[in-house]
Protein backbone atom coordinates (compact mmCIF):
# COMPACT_ATOMS: atom_id res chain seq x y z
CA UNK A 1 0.00 0.00 0.00
CA UNK A 2 2.59 2.58 1.03
CA UNK A 3 4.42 2.93 -2.09
CA UNK A 4 1.60 3.18 -4.35
CA UNK A 5 -0.29 5.69 -1.66
CA UNK A 6 3.08 8.30 -1.97
CA UNK A 7 4.94 10.26 -5.26
CA UNK A 8 8.12 9.05 -5.51
CA UNK A 9 9.42 13.15 -6.74
CA UNK A 10 11.16 14.74 -4.63
CA UNK A 11 14.78 14.91 -4.05
CA UNK A 12 14.74 13.22 -0.70
CA UNK A 13 12.82 10.23 -2.44
CA UNK A 14 15.58 10.11 -5.53
CA UNK A 15 17.96 9.58 -3.12
CA UNK A 16 17.00 7.23 -0.55
CA UNK A 17 14.39 4.22 -0.34
CA UNK A 18 12.65 4.42 3.11
CA UNK A 19 11.40 1.15 4.84
CA UNK A 20 10.13 0.40 8.42
CA UNK A 21 10.94 -2.57 8.02
CA UNK A 22 10.32 -4.75 11.34
CA UNK A 23 8.87 -4.36 14.70
CA UNK A 24 9.89 -5.88 17.88
CA UNK A 25 8.34 -5.77 21.19
CA UNK A 26 10.45 -5.13 24.01
CA UNK A 27 10.85 -5.26 28.35
CA UNK A 28 12.00 -2.06 29.65
CA UNK A 29 11.79 0.72 32.69
CA UNK A 30 9.30 3.93 31.87
CA UNK A 31 10.39 7.55 33.18
CA UNK A 32 8.92 6.31 36.45
CA UNK A 33 11.03 3.24 37.07
CA UNK A 34 8.02 1.12 36.25
CA UNK A 35 8.80 -2.37 33.59
CA UNK A 36 6.73 -2.02 30.79
CA UNK A 37 5.99 -3.56 27.35
CA UNK A 38 6.64 -1.50 24.08
CA UNK A 39 6.57 -2.01 20.68
CA UNK A 40 9.59 -0.53 18.12
CA UNK A 41 10.08 -0.25 14.77
CA UNK A 42 13.03 -1.19 12.35
CA UNK A 43 13.99 1.74 10.47
CA UNK A 44 15.51 1.12 7.02
CA UNK A 45 17.39 3.30 4.83
CA UNK A 46 19.68 2.68 1.59
CA UNK A 47 21.08 5.09 -1.40
CA UNK A 48 18.08 4.65 -3.96
CA UNK A 49 20.84 3.43 -6.94
CA UNK A 50 24.10 2.34 -6.00
CA UNK A 51 26.91 1.98 -8.70
CA UNK A 52 27.23 -1.98 -10.34
CA UNK A 53 23.62 -2.61 -9.67
CA UNK A 54 24.67 -4.34 -6.22
CA UNK A 55 22.16 -3.16 -3.53
CA UNK A 56 23.85 -1.42 -0.52
CA UNK A 57 23.33 -2.68 2.58
CA UNK A 58 21.29 -0.21 4.34
CA UNK A 59 21.66 1.97 7.31
CA UNK A 60 19.21 0.94 10.55
CA UNK A 61 17.87 2.30 13.67
CA UNK A 62 15.29 1.82 15.62
CA UNK A 63 12.04 4.26 16.97
CA UNK A 64 9.02 3.88 19.19
CA UNK A 65 6.07 4.85 18.45
CA UNK A 66 6.22 7.70 20.78
CA UNK A 67 9.55 9.49 18.66
CA UNK A 68 7.00 8.77 15.47
CA UNK A 69 4.34 11.41 17.61
CA UNK A 70 7.11 14.01 19.01
CA UNK A 71 8.49 14.16 15.41
CA UNK A 72 4.93 14.85 13.79
CA UNK A 73 4.36 17.43 16.77
CA UNK A 74 7.69 19.14 15.80
CA UNK A 75 6.23 19.00 11.95
CA UNK A 76 3.07 20.68 13.08
CA UNK A 77 4.16 23.74 15.22
CA UNK A 78 7.45 24.57 12.32
CA UNK A 79 5.07 23.83 9.54
CA UNK A 80 1.06 25.47 10.41
CA UNK A 81 0.20 26.20 6.88
CA UNK A 82 0.70 22.38 5.98
CA UNK A 83 -1.52 19.72 6.16
CA UNK A 84 0.99 17.38 8.29
CA UNK A 85 0.46 13.63 6.90
CA UNK A 86 -1.32 11.48 10.05
CA UNK A 87 0.07 8.72 12.28
CA UNK A 88 -1.64 5.14 12.71
CA UNK A 89 -3.99 4.73 15.11
CA UNK A 90 -2.38 4.30 18.48
CA UNK A 91 -5.13 1.71 19.45
CA UNK A 92 -7.46 -0.18 17.33
CA UNK A 93 -10.65 1.67 16.65
CA UNK A 94 -14.06 0.50 14.58
CA UNK A 95 -13.28 -2.93 15.84
CA UNK A 96 -15.27 -6.10 14.79
CA UNK A 97 -15.22 -8.64 17.42
CA UNK A 98 -12.65 -11.39 15.80
CA UNK A 99 -10.41 -8.32 16.00
CA UNK A 100 -7.65 -7.64 18.68
CA UNK A 101 -7.73 -4.41 19.83
CA UNK A 102 -4.62 -4.53 21.91
CA UNK A 103 -2.12 -2.80 20.92
CA UNK A 104 0.52 -5.61 21.28
CA UNK A 105 -1.65 -7.98 19.43
CA UNK A 106 0.90 -9.05 16.31
CA UNK A 107 -1.70 -8.28 13.57
CA UNK A 108 -2.66 -4.46 14.60
CA UNK A 109 1.27 -4.66 15.00
CA UNK A 110 2.06 -5.53 11.42
CA UNK A 111 -0.64 -2.80 10.38
CA UNK A 112 1.12 -0.34 12.49
CA UNK A 113 4.59 -0.86 10.62
CA UNK A 114 2.42 -0.28 7.79
CA UNK A 115 1.32 3.39 8.17
CA UNK A 116 4.41 4.42 9.96
CA UNK A 117 6.36 3.67 6.81
CA UNK A 118 3.64 5.54 4.64
CA UNK A 119 3.97 8.09 7.30
CA UNK A 120 7.57 8.41 6.87
CA UNK A 121 7.21 8.27 2.95
CA UNK A 122 4.53 11.07 2.83
CA UNK A 123 6.50 13.28 4.54
CA UNK A 124 9.24 12.33 2.08
CA UNK A 125 7.26 13.01 -0.33
CA UNK A 126 6.23 16.56 0.26
CA UNK A 127 8.05 19.21 -1.34
CA UNK A 128 8.68 21.37 1.93
CA UNK A 129 8.54 18.54 4.67
CA UNK A 130 11.11 16.25 2.89
CA UNK A 131 13.87 18.92 3.19
CA UNK A 132 13.52 19.48 7.02
CA UNK A 133 16.90 18.30 8.74
CA UNK A 134 15.12 17.27 11.84
CA UNK A 135 12.83 14.88 9.64
CA UNK A 136 16.75 13.50 8.37
CA UNK A 137 17.99 13.36 11.69
CA UNK A 138 15.43 11.37 12.46
CA UNK A 139 15.48 8.78 9.67
CA UNK A 140 19.32 8.81 10.59
CA UNK A 141 20.76 9.39 13.83
CA UNK A 142 19.42 7.07 16.38
CA UNK A 143 20.91 8.73 19.82
CA UNK A 144 20.90 12.87 18.86
CA UNK A 145 18.22 13.16 17.36
CA UNK A 146 15.44 13.95 20.61
CA UNK A 147 18.19 16.18 21.49
CA UNK A 148 17.91 18.29 18.45
CA UNK A 149 14.91 18.03 18.24
CA UNK A 150 13.96 19.55 21.49
CA UNK A 151 16.77 22.14 20.84
CA UNK A 152 14.31 23.82 18.30
CA UNK A 153 12.76 24.93 20.92
CA UNK A 154 9.35 24.15 18.75
CA UNK A 155 7.19 23.05 22.59
CA UNK A 156 7.37 26.79 23.51
CA UNK A 157 5.70 28.04 20.06
CA UNK A 158 3.22 24.97 20.45
CA UNK A 159 2.78 26.36 24.50
CA UNK A 160 2.03 29.65 22.66
CA UNK A 161 -0.63 28.92 20.23
CA UNK A 162 -2.82 27.30 22.32
CA UNK A 163 -4.83 30.27 22.59
CA UNK A 164 -6.23 29.53 18.82
CA UNK A 165 -8.43 27.26 20.51
CA UNK A 166 -10.62 30.37 21.37
CA UNK A 167 -9.75 32.12 18.69
CA UNK A 168 -12.19 30.85 16.28
CA UNK A 169 -15.08 32.08 18.75
CA UNK A 170 -13.65 35.96 18.20
CA UNK A 171 -12.66 36.55 14.77
CA UNK A 172 -15.00 39.06 13.83
CA UNK A 173 -14.54 38.25 9.30
CA UNK A 174 -13.51 35.07 8.85
CA UNK A 175 -11.87 33.84 5.34
CA UNK A 176 -14.47 32.00 3.48
CA UNK A 177 -12.40 29.36 1.80
CA UNK A 178 -11.28 28.41 4.60
CA UNK A 179 -14.84 28.18 6.59
CA UNK A 180 -15.93 26.09 3.76
CA UNK A 181 -12.66 23.82 4.07
CA UNK A 182 -13.64 23.62 7.98
CA UNK A 183 -17.25 21.99 7.20
CA UNK A 184 -16.00 20.09 3.86
CA UNK A 185 -13.36 18.31 6.80
CA UNK A 186 -15.84 17.76 9.28
CA UNK A 187 -18.50 15.73 6.56
CA UNK A 188 -15.85 14.05 5.04
CA UNK A 189 -14.85 12.97 8.98
CA UNK A 190 -18.21 12.29 9.41
CA UNK A 191 -18.82 10.40 6.29
CA UNK A 192 -15.36 7.66 6.54
CA UNK A 193 -16.63 7.45 10.33
CA UNK A 194 -19.94 5.70 9.14
CA UNK A 195 -18.29 3.82 6.63
CA UNK A 196 -15.82 2.08 9.37
CA UNK A 197 -18.93 1.55 11.33
CA UNK A 198 -20.79 -0.14 8.13
CA UNK A 199 -17.69 -2.10 7.34
CA UNK A 200 -17.50 -3.29 10.30
CA UNK A 201 -20.38 -5.07 10.67
CA UNK A 202 -20.74 -6.31 7.59
CA UNK A 203 -17.44 -8.14 8.80
CA UNK A 204 -19.11 -9.50 11.46
CA UNK A 205 -21.89 -10.99 9.34
CA UNK A 206 -19.99 -12.20 7.00
CA UNK A 207 -17.26 -14.11 9.30
CA UNK A 208 -20.26 -15.52 10.95
CA UNK A 209 -21.87 -16.78 7.81
CA UNK A 210 -18.47 -18.45 6.55
CA UNK A 211 -17.54 -20.06 9.86
CA UNK A 212 -21.54 -21.72 9.67
CA UNK A 213 -20.32 -22.92 6.40
CA UNK A 214 -17.86 -25.43 8.29
CA UNK A 215 -20.96 -27.11 9.49
CA UNK A 216 -21.84 -27.99 6.15
CA UNK A 217 -18.07 -29.56 5.86
CA UNK A 218 -19.07 -31.85 9.27
CA UNK A 219 -23.01 -33.05 8.19
CA UNK A 220 -21.57 -33.95 4.39
CA UNK A 221 -18.63 -35.55 6.68
CA UNK A 222 -20.64 -37.40 8.94
CA UNK A 223 -23.39 -37.96 5.76
CA UNK A 224 -20.26 -39.72 3.67
CA UNK A 225 -19.95 -42.81 6.56
CA UNK A 226 -23.42 -44.29 6.12
CA UNK A 227 -23.58 -44.10 2.41
CA UNK A 228 -21.73 -46.24 -0.30
CA UNK A 229 -22.40 -45.01 -3.72
CA UNK A 230 -22.43 -41.22 -2.38
CA UNK A 231 -20.29 -41.18 0.14
CA UNK A 232 -17.00 -40.30 -1.96
CA UNK A 233 -18.88 -37.17 -3.74
CA UNK A 234 -20.65 -36.36 0.09
CA UNK A 235 -16.89 -36.60 1.37
CA UNK A 236 -15.32 -34.34 -1.40
CA UNK A 237 -18.27 -31.96 -1.17
CA UNK A 238 -17.59 -31.03 2.76
CA UNK A 239 -13.87 -30.63 1.96
CA UNK A 240 -14.97 -27.83 0.20
CA UNK A 241 -17.24 -26.39 2.45
CA UNK A 242 -14.50 -26.20 5.17
CA UNK A 243 -11.95 -24.52 2.95
CA UNK A 244 -14.76 -21.89 2.45
CA UNK A 245 -15.45 -21.67 5.91
CA UNK A 246 -11.77 -21.06 6.79
CA UNK A 247 -11.12 -18.64 3.93
CA UNK A 248 -12.82 -15.58 5.55
CA UNK A 249 -9.84 -15.20 7.82
CA UNK A 250 -7.49 -14.19 5.12
CA UNK A 251 -9.81 -12.42 3.26
CA UNK A 252 -11.02 -10.17 6.41
CA UNK A 253 -7.40 -9.21 7.16
CA UNK A 254 -6.74 -8.26 3.60
CA UNK A 255 -10.06 -5.90 3.96
CA UNK A 256 -8.46 -4.30 7.14
CA UNK A 257 -5.56 -2.66 5.23
CA UNK A 258 -8.49 -1.18 3.48
CA UNK A 259 -9.66 0.12 6.51
CA UNK A 260 -6.47 1.36 7.14
CA UNK A 261 -6.94 3.56 3.82
CA UNK A 262 -10.28 4.74 5.09
CA UNK A 263 -8.12 5.75 8.70
CA UNK A 264 -5.35 7.66 7.21
CA UNK A 265 -8.21 9.81 5.80
CA UNK A 266 -10.28 10.09 8.88
CA UNK A 267 -7.05 11.21 10.65
CA UNK A 268 -6.21 13.67 7.82
CA UNK A 269 -9.41 15.42 8.44
CA UNK A 270 -7.87 16.59 12.14
CA UNK A 271 -4.66 17.76 9.86
CA UNK A 272 -6.92 19.95 7.81
CA UNK A 273 -8.95 21.38 10.54
CA UNK A 274 -5.40 22.42 12.13
CA UNK A 275 -4.43 24.72 9.40
CA UNK A 276 -7.67 26.12 9.61
CA UNK A 277 -7.48 27.22 13.05
CA UNK A 278 -3.82 28.60 12.92
CA UNK A 279 -5.52 30.77 10.24
CA UNK A 280 -8.18 31.72 12.38
CA UNK A 281 -5.50 32.55 15.28
CA UNK A 282 -4.02 34.96 12.52
CA UNK A 283 -6.59 36.59 11.23
CA UNK A 284 -7.52 36.95 14.90
CA UNK A 285 -4.09 38.74 15.80
CA UNK A 286 -4.83 41.13 12.67
CA UNK A 287 -7.73 41.92 13.77
CA UNK A 288 -6.86 42.82 16.85
CA UNK A 289 -4.13 44.86 15.79
CA UNK A 290 -5.93 47.02 13.50
CA UNK A 291 -8.61 47.05 16.34
CA UNK A 292 -5.38 48.60 18.92
CA UNK A 293 -4.54 51.26 15.89
CA UNK A 294 -7.78 52.86 15.45
CA UNK A 295 -8.55 53.19 19.19
CA UNK A 296 -4.77 54.74 19.34
CA UNK A 297 -6.08 57.21 15.88
CA UNK A 298 -8.95 57.70 17.92
CA UNK A 299 -7.28 59.15 21.27
CA UNK A 300 -4.34 61.24 19.19
CA UNK A 301 -7.87 62.77 16.98
CA UNK A 302 -9.56 63.58 20.78
CA UNK A 303 -6.34 64.76 21.89
CA UNK A 304 -5.73 67.07 19.03
CA UNK A 305 -9.39 68.63 18.56
CA UNK A 306 -10.32 68.59 22.41
CA UNK A 307 -13.45 66.40 21.38
CA UNK A 308 -14.51 63.63 23.91
CA UNK A 309 -16.10 60.92 21.67
CA UNK A 310 -16.70 58.36 23.93
CA UNK A 311 -16.21 58.50 28.09
CA UNK A 312 -12.81 58.01 29.18
CA UNK A 313 -10.55 58.14 31.98
CA UNK A 314 -8.27 60.72 31.14
CA UNK A 315 -10.96 62.72 29.44
CA UNK A 316 -12.71 62.91 32.95
CA UNK A 317 -9.72 63.76 34.95
CA UNK A 318 -8.98 66.37 33.03
CA UNK A 319 -12.68 67.95 33.71
CA UNK A 320 -12.48 67.72 37.51
CA UNK A 321 -8.51 68.77 37.81
CA UNK A 322 -8.53 71.26 35.19
CA UNK A 323 -6.43 71.31 31.32
CA UNK A 324 -3.03 69.49 30.89
CA UNK A 325 -0.36 72.10 29.92
CA UNK A 326 0.42 72.69 26.05
CA UNK A 327 3.92 71.10 27.11
CA UNK A 328 2.07 67.72 28.50
CA UNK A 329 -0.16 67.79 25.90
CA UNK A 330 2.36 67.76 23.17
CA UNK A 331 4.24 65.02 24.74
CA UNK A 332 1.44 62.84 25.02
CA UNK A 333 0.64 63.56 21.26
CA UNK A 334 4.01 62.71 20.39
CA UNK A 335 3.67 59.59 22.38
CA UNK A 336 0.56 58.73 20.20
CA UNK A 337 2.11 59.40 17.20
CA UNK A 338 4.95 56.98 17.85
CA UNK A 339 2.42 54.18 19.26
CA UNK A 340 0.19 54.77 15.93
CA UNK A 341 3.71 54.27 14.17
CA UNK A 342 4.44 51.18 15.75
CA UNK A 343 0.70 49.80 15.58
CA UNK A 344 0.76 50.79 11.62
CA UNK A 345 4.07 48.66 11.11
CA UNK A 346 2.44 45.44 13.67
CA UNK A 347 -0.70 45.80 11.29
CA UNK A 348 1.51 45.78 8.17
CA UNK A 349 3.33 42.58 9.48
CA UNK A 350 0.60 40.54 10.48
CA UNK A 351 -1.45 41.58 7.09
CA UNK A 352 2.00 40.16 5.25
CA UNK A 353 1.63 37.05 7.42
CA UNK A 354 -2.25 36.45 7.17
CA UNK A 355 -1.35 36.70 3.02
CA UNK A 356 1.32 34.44 3.03
CA UNK A 357 -0.21 31.84 5.31
CA UNK A 358 -3.06 31.76 2.98
CA UNK A 359 -0.49 31.51 0.13
CA UNK A 360 1.03 29.09 1.33
CA UNK A 361 -1.69 26.89 2.51
CA UNK A 362 -3.81 27.02 -0.15
CA UNK A 363 -1.42 25.94 -2.61
CA UNK A 364 -0.29 22.60 0.22
CA UNK A 365 -4.21 22.45 0.46
CA UNK A 366 -4.77 22.15 -3.58
CA UNK A 367 -1.92 19.38 -3.42
CA UNK A 368 -3.55 17.58 -0.79
CA UNK A 369 -7.06 17.68 -2.54
CA UNK A 370 -5.22 16.14 -5.91
CA UNK A 371 -3.83 13.08 -3.56
CA UNK A 372 -6.68 12.44 -1.52
CA UNK A 373 -8.83 12.04 -4.67
CA UNK A 374 -6.63 9.79 -5.86
CA UNK A 375 -5.97 7.64 -3.01
CA UNK A 376 -9.49 7.50 -2.07
CA UNK A 377 -10.53 6.39 -5.44
CA UNK A 378 -7.77 3.41 -5.63
CA UNK A 379 -9.01 2.47 -2.44
CA UNK A 380 -12.42 1.88 -3.32
CA UNK A 381 -11.67 0.30 -6.53
CA UNK A 382 -9.17 -2.32 -4.58
CA UNK A 383 -12.38 -2.79 -2.09
CA UNK A 384 -14.47 -3.36 -4.93
CA UNK A 385 -11.92 -5.69 -6.61
CA UNK A 386 -11.64 -7.77 -3.23
CA UNK A 387 -15.32 -7.98 -2.86
CA UNK A 388 -15.64 -9.45 -6.44
CA UNK A 389 -12.75 -11.72 -6.10
CA UNK A 390 -14.54 -13.16 -2.57
CA UNK A 391 -17.81 -13.75 -4.78
CA UNK A 392 -16.05 -15.73 -7.12
CA UNK A 393 -14.20 -18.03 -4.46
CA UNK A 394 -17.67 -18.53 -3.11
CA UNK A 395 -19.19 -19.17 -6.97
CA UNK A 396 -16.03 -21.33 -7.38
CA UNK A 397 -16.72 -23.50 -3.99
CA UNK A 398 -19.95 -24.19 -4.94
CA UNK A 399 -19.39 -24.80 -8.75
CA UNK A 400 -16.82 -27.43 -7.16
CA UNK A 401 -19.85 -28.98 -4.38
CA UNK A 402 -21.89 -29.06 -7.76
CA UNK A 403 -19.70 -31.43 -9.59
CA UNK A 404 -19.19 -33.70 -6.32
CA UNK A 405 -22.74 -33.88 -6.08
CA UNK A 406 -23.53 -34.67 -9.87
CA UNK A 407 -20.60 -37.81 -9.42
CA UNK A 408 -22.46 -39.76 -6.62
Amino acid sequence: MADSMVERGTALLRKLEINVAEAEKRTGKNTVNMQETYTVYLIEIRPAETEGGTPAAPDTLWRRYSEFELLRTYLLVTYPYIIIPPLPEKRAEFVWHKLSADNLDPDFVERRRVGLENFLLRVASHPVLSNDKIFFLFLTEEKGWRDAVLETGFQDKADSRLKSLSAMFRVKNPDKRFTALKQYSDELNSVISQLLRIRARVADRLYGVYKVHGNYGRVFSEWSAIEKEMGDGLQSAGHHMDTYAASIDDILEEEEHFADQLKEYLFYTDAVRSVCRKHELIQYELEMAAQDLAQKKQQKEELATGTMRIFSLKGMTSKLFGQESPEQKESRLAALEQSIQEGEETVKEKNTECQEFVRAAWDDIEHFKEQKDKDLREALISYAIMQISMCKKGIQVWSNAKECFSKM
